[in-house]
């Protein structure tokens, strides 16, 4: 029991970086469109960001410091002020989304619009974010993001051709959709698993917990077990979209029509448990994204920080935090879509993704802060390939959004 509590970390940052608002509606929409097809990038994405959060959780329990803090140091304060504009201006925009996708859950369960529910959920994450523990704050809405395995119990209330949805991720294409929507929307649900907040938020939560050498195994159970989780949960809006949808080509942009396979399955009941998992899911990406952004701020610039230390003591930090909610709510109000804004956001993280990893390797291959608990070469390939990966989906990332209009 005690190592499953400890896994509650990495199952909130998986769960707010695999599956937050965009990524519900953008995953069942890759379902709708195109099956099962794009089942190989979660896989890809859980076997990345599991290599590159193992590296940042290491960082954190050997060196007791947080990546961004060792970033700046190792790399300069000139090209870690690149990384750290380019990270906050994501992390803030995701926030605004999450913050959006909170009020559209609120909505889901109310019929009001997601306009009045916007300031009551920023009002909401503050005071989480402020008043409560960080070990309390990562159970709660770590293990509540999991009531979205809702969508995977769903499956088997469902006419599910078990068989075909194999076939479908082993054998699938562009289903008539033409290549440039399939490529464009891989690359969209790649960055979503790769989310540059994850790494930084997990490396955070374990100095927050005070990891040292002796709670390595803790942090790698915490990898291990956390983002598969959150890959498992986005295939199952994969799966249940391609079973509900696909046939009939039907196209998704709202939250009432992702939750639509779960009502066919259990009617009212399942509409609650959707409602309440979108709400948790989205309610622990904005904890995330607004802890990220006040984290790389005050790593960058030396600032006490942390939700251990008092608002008194921490003033700079809390004041990023506050500031970082406000922004988002600006966002909102302009009345841009929640959805569509985190279709944009996705595409600019996958622009932005190597100036978070490639540091990342750099310094777990220092033995100035890691002596012999640098990347062994296995972990070296793997990080390496994968790098490679993110440089590709970066590079192609804008021309395939411009070339299919957003994937259209």
């Amino acid at each position: 029991m005690r190592k499953l509590l400890a896994a509650t970390l990495g199952v909130l940052s998986a769960v707010g970086g695999f599956v937050d608002v965009g990524d519900l509606v953008a995953a069942s929409q890759a379902g709708a469109r195109f099956g099962m097809a794009h089942a190989w990038v979660l896989l890809l994405g859980v076997v990345g960001i599991c290599a590159y959060a193992e590296m940042a959780g290491r960082i954190a329990a050997v060196s007791g410091r947080a990546v961004f803090d060792l970033v700046r140091e190792r790399l300069g304060p000139r090209v870690a002020l690149v990384n750290l504009v380019a990270s906050y201006l994501v992390t803030v925009l995701t926030l605004a989304a999450e913050l959006g996708g909170v009020a559209l859950a609120l909505q889901l369960a109310s019929g009001l619009s997601y306009l009045i529910w916007v300031p009551v959920a920023a009002l909401a994450v503050w005071l989480v974010l402020w008043r409560m523990r960080f070990r309390l704050m990562e159970r709660v809405f770590g293990l509540a993001g999991l009531a979205l395995v809702v969508f995977a119990v769903a499956l088997f209330w469902l006419p599910t051709d078990w068989a075909a949805l194999g076939r479908g991720a082993l054998h699938g294409g562009a289903a008539g959709q033409g290549w440039g929507a399939y490529w464009f929307v891989a690359v969209a649900l790649f960055a979503s698993t790769v989310s540059p907040y994850e790494v930084f938020f997990f490396s955070s939560g374990g100095v927050e917990e005070r990891w040292s050498g002796a709670d390595l195994a803790d942090a790698r159970f915490s990898v291990l077990i956390g983002f598969p989780v959150g890959g498992f949960l986005a295939l199952s809006l994969i799966a249940t979209a391609a079973v509900v949808f696909h046939p009939t080509g039907t196209s998704l942009g709202s939250l009432d029509q992702v939750a639509h396979p779960v009502v066919l399955a259990f009617g009212g009941a399942g509409l609650a448990v959707a409602a309440l998992a979108f709400f948790a899911v989205t309610f622990g990406a904005a904890l995330e994204t607004g802890l990220g952004a006040a984290y790389a701020a005050a790593q960058y610039f030396g600032w006490q920080w942390g939700k251990r230390v008092s608002p008194r003591e921490a003033a700079r930090f809390h004041s990023v935090l506050l500031v970082s909610i406000l922004l988002g709510v600006l966002v909102l109000l302009t009345t841009i879509d929640p959805v569509a804004l985190t279709e944009y956001m996705l595409i600019i993280s996958a622009v932005a993704l190597p100036l978070t990893y490639l540091p990342i390797l750099i310094v777990a291959n220092d033995r100035t802060y890691l002596g012999d608990r640098v990347n062994g070469p296995l972990l070296n390939l793997l990080g390496a390939v994968f790098l490679l990966v993110i440089i590709a989906a970066s590079v192609a990332a804008i021309p395939l959004a411009v070339a299919t209009g957003m994937g259209r």
